[in-house]
Parts: structure tokens; sequence; C-alpha cells
């Protein structure tokens, strides 16, 4: 059966309707928050036995929420920030400044989506998160059942299961600078099986001049159940993103107060493409499961980068499959409610890269920081290598309770980590004429890199009562070098710096971190819920990028030790029958303890870049009925002021941003929803930073915003 509805804004659009609920109504009650998380331990596990802040996201607040952007959806996990940066990108911050560097494990159904060696810090939107059935957010270092990545935290999204009976949903949205949106989802039953698709199809004109994209997502689940004991879970994953400006636009001051759309770098493009395929077969009885998933990925991405186009002119290719397996055996013993954990990752991701430079037109008119940059040809060919990724890693974890409401959990992963180089061009060093100056960039010889490192984890929570818990925690963790640090070293201006920079990469450190957390919560999904959580964490051997100011050399090294302390709290409060109170805040501190970039630019002591010290999310939501009869939200985002450079010599303010939004229930299975975001139209910047020359650029975030769409479920 087909619907489709026409509606408008400016205009008659014609849709496909659906929502973005599996297997309930329109007007589900409130869920209360989930007693269960499945990231830890990649199966159900009780939030109260586990040493470890653990932020869920229910299905049934991201249908709410309408998310057109992970900022929209994360942020109300505290201590989360995630930013846009340009499109469908973004940076994040878990207990980091905000980065772009490789310190987070993104999963899908407990599956990295990426391999440890080609990290992408854009990753959330190679994953269909508005139709997701849940996300969790695992804040600090992973379990001794994640390895390499997982420092600054895990984020884990959840596909839907198939209905329990046939059923299809679907939405269709419209909203300000060309955005459309289509959701649909369909599945069935017959007999042990059970299938979902779902399909996300996105464009939008985008606010920044020449910033459009299109996005197309398709998940295909099949769950089968073979007996008493065994089941199969297939997932299909493809993700298509076809976008103008490929990051943040940065403009200058005057242009971020007065000429905030302008584009600087209208030439610039990112093009990606993400298939995931995995099965994950489980057996289990009362006492054990063993646990079988192997998994494919293909990962591929042409892009020509903005934020360097002042300073390194390039457009390239990355490209890399992975074949991977993931064991798992568990087994119960009565004794303590004894636990034991055992398994071992395998990933062969074989991959590469394929660079040339860019030579520019700059448009006439436009200089300095604020130049234009209007055409360009492409330039020799400065990079091309094959790579690829090993890794082994057997892990053990345990827990058990010698008292019934004491959980003692603890766990070791040793990973054992290798890359094969074969540069395909001369290892002699490459030189370039390019708009900006001469550049020259240096090859390493063929190569092997391998890493080993042992991570340990410990952690003990008590139950106090039914609802309320705590815990302590230690967690260490490390994170390898990833491919274009260890084998794209940056540009020089001379081919005996090109020598050594390429060298020195080659000779990079893995970053380690130790973690300690205390927390409290308070969850009985009644009345008042709360978690509180206070961590202190430090790493060693950070991999720092930085500009040599002496010989003007782009130089990649590992960097002495930063502190990053904090405390996070959420709160969710019941205020009468029809009003809720959802609040996430954080506080933290994030410092350079001992980080040298050059004789002169000694930073010990001093604050980090685009760390500001305090998140908020805050959203009252008013559902009579428990929404049968609609529902409105306001909710309040706040950021913190940031230094925008290491030396702590200017800040960005912070910004505080409120946003409306709303659904009226037509009939049973016919939903009207809208929201307006940035309700104040308040000028703020996604990210700041200083320039070479020591100019404030900032990336303007988007003015209000008005969306309104439909949903129906038959």
């Amino acid at each position: 059966m087909t619907h489709s509805f026409r509606f408008g804004m400016g205009g008659s659009v014609l849709w496909s309707l659906a929502c973005l609920i599996p297997m309930a109504p329109l007007h589900a009650e409130e869920i209360p928050l989930p007693e269960v998380t499945v990231t830890g331990t990649r199966e159900g596990q009780k939030i109260s036995e586990t040493p470890a802040t653990v932020g869920v996201i229910a299905r049934e607040a991201i249908r709410n929420q309408h998310p057109t952007h992970p900022t929209e959806i994360l942020g109300k996990v505290p201590g989360v920030w995630i930013n846009k940066a340009g499109g469908e990108g973004h940076m994040t911050m878990i207990r980091q400044p905000l980065t772009t560097s490789p310190v987070y494990l993104y999963l899908e159904d407990g599956i990295p989506t990426r391999s440890t060696g080609f990290f992408n810090h854009n990753a959330l939107y190679e994953v269909n998160l508005p139709m997701s059935g849940g996300i969790e957010v695992n804040k600090g270092p992973g379990t001794a059942l994640y390895g390499s990545d997982a420092i600054g935290g895990v984020v884990n999204s959840l596909t839907r299961p198939p209905p329990a009976k046939a059923e299809a949903e679907g939405s269709g949205e419209i909203g300000l600078y060309g955005w459309h949106r289509v959701l649909l989802t369909a599945g069935n039953r017959f007999g042990e099986d059970g299938i979902r698709a779902d399909i996300n199809l996105t464009h939008t004109d985008g606010w920044i001049d020449q910033s459009a994209f299109d996005r197309q997502n398709a998940t295909l689940r099949w769950d089968r159940v073979m007996g008493d004991h065994a089941s199969l879970k297939s997932v299909l994953s493809y993700s298509n993103i076809d976008q103008e400006s490929s990051g943040s636009s940065n403009v200058t001051l005057d242009d971020f107060q007065n000429n905030p759309r302008r584009n600087y770098s209208p030439i610039t493009f990112r093009k990606v493409e993400a298939v995931r395929l995995s099965t994950a077969y489980e057996w289990e009885d009362e006492r054990q499961l063993v646990s079988i998933a192997p998994y494919f990925r293909h990962n591929s991405m042409a892009i020509m980068p903005s934020w360097s186009m002042t300073y390194d002119q390039t457009q390239y290719d990355t490209f890399n499959d992975s074949f991977g397996l993931m064991l798992k055996y568990r087994r119960d013993f009565a004794p303590w409610r004894t636990r034991v954990i055992v398994g071992m990752d395998l990933d062969y991701s074989p991959g590469g890269r394929e660079e040339n430079s860019v030579l520019t037109t700059i448009e006439p008119g436009t200089a300095g920081d604020s130049r234009v940059f209007s055409g360009y040809t492409l330039g020799p060919r400065i990079y091309e290598y094959d790579v690829t990724y090993r890794g082994i890693s057997p892990y053990l974890h345990g827990e058990f309770s010698p008292f019934e409401r004491l959980r003692i959990t603890g766990g070791l992963r040793h990973d054992t980590i290798r890359y094969d180089y074969d540069n395909q061009l001369a290892n002699t060093p490459t030189t370039v004429v390019t708009t900006i100056g001469t550049k020259v960039y240096g090859h390493a010889a063929d190569a092997e890199v391998e890493y080993g490192h042992v991570s340990p984890k410990l952690g003990v929570a008590y139950a106090f009562t039914d609802s309320l818990s705590g815990f302590v925690s230690y967690n260490h963790a490390f994170r390898t070098p990833s491919e274009g640090q260890l084998f794209r070293p940056s540009s020089a201006g001379t081919e005996a710096n090109a020598n050594i920079a390429a060298l020195a990469a080659l000779n990079l450190k893995p970053v380690k971190v130790n973690s300690h957390e205390v927390g409290l919560r308070d969850k009985d999904g009644k009345g008042l819920d709360y978690e509180l959580s206070l961590y202190h964490m430090t790493k060693q051997d950070d991999i720092l990028s930085y500009l040599d100011p002496v010989d003007m050399v782009s130089k990649v090294t590992n960097a002495g030790e930063t502190l990053h302390r904090g405390v996070e709290l959420g709160v969710g409060a019941a205020m009468g029958v029809d009003w809720r109170l959802d609040a996430a805040v954080s506080y933290a501190k994030h410092t350079y303890e001992r980080w040298t970039e050059s004789a002169t630019k000694v930073y010990d002591g001093k604050e980090m870049d685009k760390a500001p010290r305090v998140i908020g999310n805050t959203a009252v939501r008013y559902a009579p009925e428990g929404g049968k009869s609609g529902q409105v939200s306001l909710e309040w985002v706040s950021l913190g002021s940031y230094w925008l450079d290491p030396a702590n010599t200017r800040k960005y303010g912070g910004h505080d941003l409120f946003n409306l939004r709303g659904s009226y229930p037509v009939r049973s299975d016919l939903e009207i929803f809208g929201s307006v975001t940035n309700l104040f139209d308040k000028r703020y910047a996604e990210t700041g930073a200083l320039s070479w020359g020591g100019n404030e650029m900032y990336a303007p975030g988007l003015p209000r915003m008005a969306f309104v769409g439909m949903q129906v479920a038959w």
C-alpha cells in the first residue's frame, strides 16, 4: 500500500511519508530511562552494574527530535559536543577538546564502522543515525572488548530490529534553504525470519554559499531464529554523501559579523561511499554464549579539503576494504554470579591513497585570510601508496559479585597492530609550484610499522538501593597513529626538511591514556533520575601537527602530556503528569601539562584550545496524555567560552541557543511535526581559531531555521 500527501512551504511538494519508530504507535507513552546497556560487553548488561558512564538515547527520543544532524541528538548526553563541520561533517568533543584526531570509536551494532588505520572524524555521517533504534555513548576509554581508538569515548548506533508483524512507515519534511528529507522503513516476519529495510534520502542547498549536499542511506537487517538456542543477525548498510565545500567554511571576524554566508573555498568538495556487511551468529544456553561475527567494510572518499587551501592545496582519494572477525565466548558460573568472557578481534584492511597537488585561481580583489579560491587545475601526483592494516587482539573480561549488591569488573586486552606500506612513487621528494608557494612532499621508502600494547581495566559498582548505584573505575587505553599520520607527512619548504618529516612520521608512538572515574546514579524511571560522574584523565605522547615558524615546515610529532578533568551531570524529572525536564550539564578543564612545539612555543600549564569548560543542554517538554494530544518542547543549548589558540591569547565568548519543537496527531496513524532551531536568530560560531597571521577565524553557525513534516504508519 502506498500513501502520498501534498503539502508545502512556499509551494506544493509531493512526498511519500513515514515515521521513525519501529514496532510502536505514533503516540507511544513516555519510555523510562533504560536499565540495560549493550555497548560495554556487546550484550545486555544492567547499567547499575556497569562501572562506566553510559549515555543511552532511546529510539523514542530520536523520533521526537527528528535530528537533521548528530549534534541535535547527541548533545543531550552530558559532556558531549558534536559540532557541524560543514554540511554533514562533524567534529567531536567527549572528554577531549573538539578535535579531528582519532580518539573516538564509532560502532554500528558493536562493530566498528571503520578500520583503526583509516579513521575519519566525520564517521557519523556514514551511519543512518536519524533512523537508528537507539544510540549509546560510553564515555572515556572503552572496556577490554575495545582496543585502539576508544580514548575519549565509544559511540554505538543500534539498528532497529524487524517488527513483530507487517508494517510500513515513512516521513517527509522540508525546511529553509532547500532542505528536503524522506525517511522510509518497512518490515515483516516470515516464520523464523524477520526483515527490516530503512531508507534515508536527504538534500539541502545549504545556507553558506555553494554548500549543498545530498545523502542516501539504506539499511537492511535480517534476523533468523535457529532452534531454541541459536540466532543469526545480518546487517547491510550503505551510505553515499556528495557535498560541496568539504569542511567548515571559516571566515574572518568581519565577515563572520557582516557577511557570514561567504565561502572562501567554493571549489572544494567531499564525496563519500561506505558499505558495511556483517553477520552475527550467537548460540546461548543458561550458562554460556558463543558469538561469531564476520564482517566486510568498504570505504572510499574523494576530497578537496577546504581547511588546507591556505597552506597545502591538494585533492586526494582514500580507499580501503576490511575483512574482519569478532569472536567471543562467555561462561557464567554460579558462585558469586561470576562471568568470564574471552575473545579475539581480527581485522585485515588493505587500502591506499592517491593525491595530487592543485593549482588554484584566486578571485581578484581578495587577499590574506579572506582570499577566495574560485577555480583550479589538477597538478602533479604527490602521493600514491598502498597500505594494509592488520590487527590481532585477544582479550579477557571478568565479573563477579562477592556480595549481592557489589559487582567487580576487570579486563585485559593485547593489541598487535601492523601496517605494510608500499610506496608507488620514487622515494625522493616531489616539488610543486602552487598559487600559495613552492611545496615539497617527502616520501618514505617501503616500510613495516608494528605496535603492541596491553590495556588493563578495573571497575567496581555498588547498588545502594534498587535504583541508586555508584561506581569507581580505572581504565588504560591507547591509540595507534592512523594511515595519514604515518605515511602522508605534511609539506615542507626544502627537500631536506621533507625527508626529515617523512622519516619522523614513521617513528610516531601510540597515544596512551590513564583514566580514573567515580560516578553515582539514581534511575527509577518514575520521578527524578540523575547520573553524576567525575573523571581525571592523563594523555601521554599525543600526536601533534603544527607549522614550525622557523623553517615553515608542517611537522607531526609526539608531544608531551595533557590533563583532562571534569564533572558531568544528567538529570531527568517528571514535573506533574504532562511536563518533563531533562538537563545535561558538564564542567571540564583540559590543560597542556608538557607541550612544546618549538623553542618559542612552550604551552606548559596553558588550557587547550577549542575546549569550552561548560556544555549544557536543557529541555522542557509538555506532552498531555503522554503525547496522545501532541507535544511541544523548548530546548536551551549552552556552550561556554574557549581559547582560540594554545597560547591562550584570545577567546570565543561562547553562545546560548534556543530550539522549539512540536508535533500534533491528526489521527492515530498520521502526525504533523515541526521545529524552529536557533529561535532568536543568534549569530554564533560552530568553531573558531586563530589563523597563522593571528586573525580570528570563525565557522558561522546556522541562522534561524524552520522545518515541517508529516509522518504516517500503516
